[in-house]
């Protein structure tokens, strides 16, 4: 029977962890045969986590890993496993290991390497040449790696031409709002335009800024949808495959026959997989087909991995941050106390002069309504301290943005100390829409291990903790921090808007000079008032060496500061 019941294995690995990483892949394939599974696949770079960067520059660090992948293979016998690693010969290759009956059978070396965005892979990596196809039986099986299947002409088309019915792709293809249905429509193309079931197995689990969203899934020769993984969760994809339809529908379209006759000369590496001893597979078997979450809740959950990745893959066991009373830190609070459990999450109101009653009453709510441990660490005396301290040398000179950024830094050096005393990291509240102009202050509110709202624009935040609400059926957030006014409350009557435009504008012009590079005339013919974007973009280049003093982020957008937008600090090219 031209049938395969094929398992992916969406993991979360940890990059550098070699012996934690075989180990769930170990028990992946123990799952894997439980069920019945031919075929097992892991993601991209599994076996050493996604993206190792510089550790790839160490040699012990390539030789572990391939001491680990043959260590593994020889615990391997009765079902094939696709795996990624990192494979070394004349260079070093982003690879895929088949690993059948106790032996590597096959590598398979990726093809196209990512140099955009948040990808480097051509800093570290070889790019392969020949295409990989395996037979387990009647089946012929492609595989290969992430940006590979992307290509509409190339690996996949190769692989297809070769014979494969199935294809199987090893990614690690990182979370931005928007991707998931974009990238399964791309899927959904190769499989059609190609007719071969297309089997994508996907990263998931947070690394530094990046989020990996999992969602791994099989698309039919007719480019439809068999079957679907979670999202944002580690998770096995079991699913029987009847590649039967492949040849009947191949023999009405004669374009193969011809681009097989144009491209005959692409070396093609064929390996014939031994038999294994056949066993009885559970019956009853359907596809499972996970919905894809709505786009808010999409972007919360992976906040949520994001964050809770970040800080126990990092080994801290606590977080702390500074409870305002505004829509920012509330946010960020609901979504530590989602990512690790309230008991690990302790919030910090700390009051000055200017914080109204109204502020202190919100933070002590939400904190009840979240369960989080809540301290208030009174710190007007500390900053009359420090008035007194400098009125020597500010004599003459009136108050300014010097007393409010004064007011920052010693609620930095509280969570800075409370953070040091009980092992806490401290997770700053600052947004997209703040950062990206300067709104924010160095060694005060910038202070900080894990930025979670670094990338989420303001009004998105405000989506957020809607949904925050909505999802738990009542005002866990209280309503009252979305009725206000934002404000940092460091001077009289203070709102976001004596500084900036009103958020809705500010969003939409940030989005079109930050995440999609328009200049200035390109913006202004938008319908925007020509000051309002000078200031703007003014004010998004003077605060570039703010953001790279800044702590990592969790990313959610195409554009995130840091990897994906790097701009000189020292630059004079200013569009006005």
């Amino acid at each position: 029977m031209n049938r395969i019941r094929i398992a992916l294995a969406q993991i979360n690995p940890t990059v550098g962890d070699l012996e934690g990483n075989q180990q769930k892949i170990l028990e992946y394939i123990t799952q894997a045969q439980a069920l019945g599974a031919e075929v097992v696949a892991f993601p991209e770079l599994a076996l050493v986590g996604y993206p190792p960067e510089d550790l790839l520059l160490k040699p012990s660090f390539v030789d572990a890993n391939l001491c680990a992948l043959h260590r593994m293979a020889r615990a391997i016998r009765g079902i094939t496993a696709i795996v990624g690693f990192v494979d070394r010969t004349d260079d070093l290759y982003n690879a895929a290991a088949v690993l059948h009956e106790g032996q590597v059978a096959g590598v398979y070396h990726k093809a196209y390497l990512p140099n955009y965005a948040v990808f480097d892979e051509e800093r570290y990596f070889q790019a392969g040449g020949r295409p990989l196809v395996f037979s387990l039986g009647e089946v012929l099986v492609g595989v290969n790696i992430c940006e590979d299947i992307w290509v509409p002409i190339g690996p996949t088309d190769d692989q297809v031409l070769a014979g494969a019915q199935l294809v199987i792709n090893l990614s690690a293809s990182p979370y931005h709002r928007g991707k998931s249905a974009r990238r399964e429509r791309m899927l959904a193309t190769r499989a059609a335009d190609n007719i071969v079931y297309v089997a994508f197995c996907n990263l998931v689990g947070g690394q530094d800024e990046l989020v990996f969203d999992g969602g791994s899934a099989i698309f039919d020769e007719r480019g439809e949808l068999v079957a679907r993984a979670m999202q944002f969760a580690e998770d096995l994809l079991v699913a029987d495959l009847e590649l039967s339809s492949v040849f009947r529908q191949r023999l009405h379209d004669p374009r193969q026959r011809q681009a097989r006759a144009r491209r005959a000369s692409v070396p093609v590496e064929r390996i014939t997989l031994e038999p294994v001893p056949s066993r009885p597979q559970p019956s009853g078997l359907s596809p499972r087909v996970v919905p894809l979450l709505e786009p808010v809740a999409e972007v919360y959950q992976a906040l949520v991995l994001g964050t809770r990745d970040y800080v126990r893959k990092n080994g801290f066991r606590e977080v702390v941050l500074g409870l305002s009373g505004g829509i920012d830190s509330a946010l960020t609070a609901a979504i530590a106390a989602d990512a690790l459990g309230c008991e690990s999450v302790t919030g910090v109101f700390m009051p000055s002069r200017y914080s109204s009653p109204e502020s202190r009453e919100d933070a002590m709510l939400l904190a009840e309504n979240l369960g989080i441990r809540l301290l208030t660490v009174p710190m007007d005396d500390t900053f009359q301290a420090y008035l007194e301290m400098l009125a020597g040398p500010f004599a003459g000179r009136d108050p300014d943005v010097t007393e409010e950024n004064l007011q920052a830094r010693i609620r930095g050096n509280i969570l800075m100390a409370l953070s040091n005393k009980f092992g806490w990291l401290v997770l700053t509240t600052g947004n997209k829409s703040e950062m990206s102009v300067g709104y924010a202050t160095l060694y005060g509110d910038m202070a900080g291990g894990y930025a979670v709202l670094k990338d989420v624009p303001k009004m998105l935040v405000y989506q957020l903790a809607a949904y925050v609400n909505d999802r738990a059926g009542r005002a866990v957030i209280p309503q009252r921090i979305f009725d206000k006014a934002p404000s940092a409350e460091l001077r009289p009557n203070q709102t976001d808007q004596d500084t900036l435009p009103p958020y809705e504008l500010l969003d939409a012009i940030l989005h079109a000079y930050v995440e999609e590079d328009r200049g200035l005339e390109e913006i202004v013919a938008l319908g925007f008032d020509r000051a309002t974007v000078t200031r703007v973009i003014r004010m998004v280049d003077r605060a570039e060496y703010k953001r790279r003093q800044a702590p990592p982020g969790v990313r959610i957008t195409p554009r995130a500061f840091g990897k994906d937008r790097r701009f000189p600090i020292t630059n004079h090219y200013h569009e006005d």
